[in-house]
């Protein structure tokens, strides 16, 4: 899913009242506690850093091999 800074006002609107419920665009999300909340923050603040630097796309993972001669 693709993130907006929207999505982060509103997300940042609810921190600051103390509400546990994030309304945008017809969206209504109820979050269990602010540490849920917090880490929403946190994966759409990563998101948008990365979509602003070119990343897409999550980790990556390399797999390294070498052969060797006995």
């Amino acid at each position: 899913m693709s993130f907006t800074t929207a999505d982060l006002q509103a997300i940042d609107a609810a921190i600051a009242s103390g509400e546990l419920t994030v309304s945008h665009n017809g969206r209504t999300v109820t979050y269990r506690s602010m540490d849920d909340l917090m880490k929403a923050r946190a994966t759409i603040v990563a998101e948008l850093a990365g979509a602003q630097s070119g990343r897409t796309g999550g980790p990556h993972r390399f797999t390294f091999s070498t052969a060797r001669e006995c």
